[in-house]
């Protein structure tokens, strides 16, 4: 949720200093960071306990490869069909990349 956030409100920026491509542009950006990495969540995490272990190790695996896969897709898209420029897409792309690897800082458990 927190990388939805701060992809989110990147974006608004881009869109209120730069307009609406840039803006749109931004959005696919943050919906590409954002999209692969809740996949790779739900897939990765379907199957829990010791008894599980291979069914664990097996769903990361495919979770990783359908992570990859979607955003090369989404990424595919955001060129081909969207016209998106290139400096709004990867700011908030790298942004949410970020906010994913060091979210776990903010949020560390006792």
């Amino acid at each position: 949720m927190l990388q939805a956030a701060v992809t989110g409100l990147a974006s608004t920026v881009f869109f209120v200093m730069q307009g609406v491509n840039s803006g749109l542009s931004a959005l696919a950006g943050a919906v590409i960071a954002v999209i692969p990495n809740f996949v790779f969540a739900t897939l990765a995490f379907s199957h829990m306990g010791a008894s599980a272990t291979a069914k664990v190790l097996k769903s990361f695996y495919w979770g990783e490869a359908v992570k990859l896969l979607l955003t090369i897709v989404l990424f595919s898209i955001a060129f081909i069909y969207l016209k998106a420029a290139f400096m709004p897409l990867f700011v908030c792309y790298v942004l949410g990349l970020i906010v994913h690897w060091t979210a776990p800082l903010y949020f560390k458990q006792s």
